[in-house]
């Protein structure tokens, strides 16, 4: 019932920027925490940057800085604003939606329960 659609990868030079988004539908978007998470080849999948319900944002530390997830209400939609980006970024990157209504920031996987299928970002030197 519950669907995320990413969209916004592709290939960029060391230093560019993107953003990706992350399109929901079904539940109520505006009660959940949302994540972003990323898996490069032979990997695990790591988390990147999540936000709450009520709009606190919280990041792994090889992105603070440079990346900013925000989200629109109105739109059920996340946003991951990638700048200053760097070839250790290359990877999928996906969005989650947290297993529990409420709560605050979710730095775990086993915390979401929905996940979208992915958009490559490739970041060339």
């Amino acid at each position: 019932q519950v669907q995320l659609v990413e969209s916004g990868g592709g290939l960029v030079q060391a230093g560019g920027s993107l953003r990706l988004s992350c399109a929901a539908s079904g539940g109520a978007f505006n009660l959940y925490g949302m994540g972003w998470f990323r898996q490069a080849p032979g990997k695990e999948r790591e988390f990147v940057a999540c936000i709450s319900w009520r709009g606190a944002a919280g990041y792994a530390d090889s992105v603070r800085g440079r990346f900013t997830i925000s989200r629109d209400n109105a739109e059920n939609t996340v946003y991951l604003q990638m700048n200053s980006l760097k070839p250790e970024d290359t990877a999928g990157y996906y969005c989650a939606r947290a297993r529990s209504y409420y709560g605050g920031i979710n730095v775990q996987e086993q915390d979401y329960l929905y996940w979208g299928q992915g958009t490559q970002v490739t970041v060339s030197s």
